[in-house]
C-alpha cells in the first residue's frame, strides 16, 4: 500500500478532525440545542456559541491551511474534490450557519432553527465527502 506524502497526511488529519467534529455537532449538539425551550434559549444559545467558536476556528483553520498547502504541491482529482467539499462547508458556515446563529441570539425562532439544522446536515454531507476524498488522495 502506498504511503501518503506529508501534505496528503496533513489534509487527511485535518479532514478527519473536521468530520468528527461536524458529525458530533449534527448528531449530538444541534439536536440538544433544538430541544431548548424558549424560556432558556438566550442563555443556552449564548453558552453554546462561546464554547464552540474557538473549536470551529481551530478546525477550520487546520482544514484551510492543509488544503491550501496541498493544492499548491499536489494534483489529482481526489485532492481537488476534498478541497472543493471543504470549501463548500466553509461557505455554508460563513454565509448561512453563522448568520443564522446571529439571528437566533435574541430569541428562539423555530423557522430559523430548522434552517440552521438543514444547513448543518449539508455541512455534514460535505465533510464526509472531503474526508473520503482525502482518504483516496492519500492512499488511492
Amino acid at each position: 500500500m502506498p504511503t501518503p506524502d506529508v501534505w496528503a497526511a496533513a489534509v487527511l488529519a485535518a479532514t478527519a478532525a473536521h468530520v468528527a467534529f461536524q458529525l458530533t455537532v449534527t448528531v449530538l449538539v444541534y439536536p440538544a440545542l433544538a430541544e431548548v425551550t424558549a424560556a432558556s434559549w438566550v442563555e443556552v444559545h449564548a453558552r453554546h456559541s462561546r464554547r464552540i467558536v474557538p473549536l470551529v476556528g481551530l478546525v477550520y483553520l487546520a482544514v484551510l491551511v492543509t488544503t491550501s498547502g496541498s493544492l499548491v504541491v499536489r494534483t489529482g482529482a481526489a485532492n481537488v474534490v476534498s478541497a472543493v467539499a471543504s470549501a463548500v462547508v466553509l461557505v455554508l458556515t460563513a454565509c448561512f450557519a453563522a448568520p443564522l446563529h446571529g439571528r437566533l441570539t435574541g430569541e428562539r425562532d423555530p423557522r430559523l432553527l430548522r434552517r440552521l439544522l438543514h444547513t448543518d446536515r449539508l455541512r455534514s454531507i460535505f465533510t464526509v465527502v472531503a474526508f473520503s476524498a482525502a482518504l483516496v488522495a492519500a492512499f488511492g
